[in-house]
Protein backbone atom coordinates (compact mmCIF):
# COMPACT_ATOMS: atom_id res chain seq x y z
CA UNK A 1 0.00 0.00 0.00
CA UNK A 2 1.37 3.41 -0.97
CA UNK A 3 1.16 6.58 1.08
CA UNK A 4 -2.12 8.19 -0.10
CA UNK A 5 -1.72 10.95 -2.69
CA UNK A 6 -3.99 13.36 -0.81
CA UNK A 7 -1.38 13.50 1.99
CA UNK A 8 1.34 14.69 -0.41
CA UNK A 9 0.48 18.40 -0.08
CA UNK A 10 3.94 19.92 -0.50
CA UNK A 11 6.66 19.93 -3.14
CA UNK A 12 10.41 20.01 -2.48
CA UNK A 13 13.28 20.03 -4.96
CA UNK A 14 16.03 17.45 -4.38
CA UNK A 15 19.52 17.54 -5.93
CA UNK A 16 20.98 14.06 -5.21
CA UNK A 17 24.52 14.01 -3.85
CA UNK A 18 26.83 12.15 -6.25
CA UNK A 19 30.20 12.51 -4.53
CA UNK A 20 33.12 14.92 -4.30
CA UNK A 21 35.32 16.39 -6.99
CA UNK A 22 38.45 18.54 -6.95
CA UNK A 23 36.26 21.66 -6.83
CA UNK A 24 33.68 20.48 -4.28
CA UNK A 25 30.58 18.29 -4.03
CA UNK A 26 28.80 16.99 -7.14
CA UNK A 27 25.01 16.95 -7.39
CA UNK A 28 22.60 15.34 -9.85
CA UNK A 29 19.82 17.09 -11.73
CA UNK A 30 17.12 18.71 -9.57
CA UNK A 31 14.00 16.57 -9.06
CA UNK A 32 10.66 17.98 -7.88
CA UNK A 33 9.09 15.64 -5.30
CA UNK A 34 5.51 15.66 -4.00
CA UNK A 35 5.61 15.00 -0.28
CA UNK A 36 4.28 15.72 3.17
CA UNK A 37 6.62 18.19 4.89
CA UNK A 38 6.98 18.48 8.65
CA UNK A 39 9.10 21.41 9.87
CA UNK A 40 10.06 20.83 13.49
CA UNK A 41 13.28 20.25 15.37
CA UNK A 42 14.16 16.78 16.59
CA UNK A 43 17.28 14.83 17.45
CA UNK A 44 18.38 12.23 14.84
CA UNK A 45 21.55 10.30 13.98
CA UNK A 46 23.58 11.06 10.86
CA UNK A 47 25.44 8.54 8.65
CA UNK A 48 28.41 8.48 11.08
CA UNK A 49 26.12 7.78 14.05
CA UNK A 50 26.45 11.25 15.62
CA UNK A 51 23.41 12.98 17.07
CA UNK A 52 22.37 16.06 15.05
CA UNK A 53 19.31 18.30 15.12
CA UNK A 54 16.97 17.80 12.18
CA UNK A 55 14.97 20.93 11.32
CA UNK A 56 12.55 19.27 8.89
CA UNK A 57 11.44 15.88 7.61
CA UNK A 58 9.58 15.03 4.45
CA UNK A 59 7.66 11.87 3.61
CA UNK A 60 7.15 10.69 0.02
CA UNK A 61 6.52 7.52 -1.95
CA UNK A 62 9.32 4.95 -1.92
CA UNK A 63 10.03 5.36 -5.64
CA UNK A 64 9.78 9.17 -5.73
CA UNK A 65 13.45 10.05 -5.26
CA UNK A 66 16.87 8.83 -4.19
CA UNK A 67 18.22 11.28 -1.61
CA UNK A 68 21.47 10.01 -0.12
CA UNK A 69 22.99 11.90 2.83
CA UNK A 70 24.46 15.30 1.84
CA UNK A 71 21.92 15.81 -0.97
CA UNK A 72 20.59 19.37 -1.28
CA UNK A 73 16.89 20.06 -0.77
CA UNK A 74 14.97 23.29 -1.39
CA UNK A 75 11.82 23.60 0.72
CA UNK A 76 8.63 25.38 -0.45
CA UNK A 77 9.71 28.43 1.59
CA UNK A 78 12.90 28.67 -0.49
CA UNK A 79 15.14 27.54 2.37
CA UNK A 80 17.95 25.23 1.26
CA UNK A 81 18.80 22.28 3.53
CA UNK A 82 20.85 19.09 3.46
CA UNK A 83 19.77 15.46 3.85
CA UNK A 84 20.92 13.77 7.06
CA UNK A 85 19.34 10.37 6.41
CA UNK A 86 16.74 8.64 4.27
CA UNK A 87 14.74 5.86 5.88
CA UNK A 88 12.52 3.57 3.78
CA UNK A 89 9.39 2.31 5.55
CA UNK A 90 8.05 -0.78 3.76
CA UNK A 91 5.32 -2.86 5.36
CA UNK A 92 6.35 -5.96 3.43
CA UNK A 93 2.88 -6.49 2.01
CA UNK A 94 0.99 -5.47 5.15
CA UNK A 95 -1.69 -2.78 4.67
CA UNK A 96 0.52 0.04 5.95
CA UNK A 97 1.43 3.20 4.02
CA UNK A 98 4.83 2.41 2.49
CA UNK A 99 6.90 5.59 2.27
CA UNK A 100 10.36 7.16 2.38
CA UNK A 101 11.25 9.39 5.34
CA UNK A 102 13.95 11.98 4.54
CA UNK A 103 15.45 13.85 7.50
CA UNK A 104 16.96 17.31 6.84
CA UNK A 105 19.37 19.58 8.71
Amino acid sequence: MLIPGFLLRHEVVVEPYEGDSAVGPLYGDPVAVRCFLEERNRLVRNAEGREVTSSATFYCRLDAVTAPPESRVVLPSGRQTTVVAQLPHDGGGLPTPDHLEVQLV
